[in-house]
């Protein structure tokens, strides 16, 4: 089980572009999800952006950077950023993203 929520209780269905960057040295790293049309913008949902939850086996990942992108002054995607600031951020980001792959059935592909 891994997923993604903006909302406490409501899993994101639409799967985001990931890009990461990592440090010469590997000891930070940022992610940088791009979510196109997601579910929490529907016109059927109420629900409040309070952040985007990476949740799996291990627990919870949070990250308060997230961003709304607007086209003609409706709310069109979501942009959020995860900061990794050391090693075993790295190594645990690196974990639940293999479970959410799975789970979405994608792959990783180096650039």
């Amino acid at each position: 089980m891994a997923k993604i929520e903006f909302s406490r209780g409501l899993t994101e269905e639409t799967v985001p572009d990931v890009r990461l960057t990592r440090s010469k040295d590997g000891s930070t790293g940022t992610a940088t999800f791009y979510f196109e049309s997601p579910k929490i913008l529907g016109d059927d949902v109420q629900e409040e952006i309070t952040g985007m939850y990476m949740i799996d086996s291990e627990g919870e990942i949070v990250t308060r950077e997230v961003k709304g992108k607007f086209i003609n002054g409706k709310a069109k995607a979501i942009e959020a950023v995860y900061i990794m600031k050391s090693q075993q951020d790295w190594e645990r980001f690196m974990r639940f993203m293999e479970r959410y792959a799975e789970a979405q059935g994608l792959q990783f592909s180096k650039s």
